[in-house]
């Protein structure tokens, strides 16, 4: 079950290279249900994600990097590369009334810096082990709005935007 909210981001951190990135490429075969290929620098996967925009099943499996290029060619729509950073959110904020978490709990931010042609959209994704959890998260000041429930902001749907040419 993958659990997440999404934000835009009022500022990109002054700090960003310091911190661990991924440079992903994803191409969708299909779009409901989403079934997906991703290269994540040299690791190759297959996922599957099922309905839902707060919370819904995933499921990865591992590729070779053949069989990543022979999927990815039979990719509908645009083909997505971005940069994704892992910004450690430590002792995060929630919602009064929700149990604290211990003094050491992390969360972790993951910022996409999308490559054109949908730069500069840039994109922070949490993920959390409850919806409660994910109800309760108070995003850092950062962070801009919320778009966890807008499709036009899911990677699915940009694989199938089009582009003057």
């Amino acid at each position: 079950m993958e659990i997440e909210r999404k934000f835009l981001i009022k500022q990109i951190p002054a700090d960003l290279a310091s911190y661990p990135f991924h440079h992903i490429e994803q191409a969708y075969l299909n779009t409901d249900p989403v079934v997906r290929v991703r290269k994540s620098d040299e690791d190759y996967y297959m996922t599957y994600k099922g309905k839902g925009m707060l919370a819904r099943d995933e499921s990865n499996l591992p590729l070779n990097k053949e069989a990543y290029y022979h999927l990815r060619a039979k990719a509908d729509g645009n083909i997505i590369s971005k940069r994704r950073y892992l910004i450690p959110l430590v002792n995060p904020g929630f919602k009064e009334g929700f149990p604290a978490p211990p003094d050491d709990y992390t969360l972790t931010i993951e910022l996409d810096v999308f490559d054109p042609p949908f730069s500069p959209l840039v994109l922070a994704e949490v993920e959390f082990g409850s919806k409660d959890a994910a109800e309760a998260f108070v995003p850092p000041e950062w962070f801009g709005d919320e778009v966890t429930f807008q499709r036009e902001y899911h990677n699915a749907t940009l694989s199938q935007m089009k582009f003057d040419s």
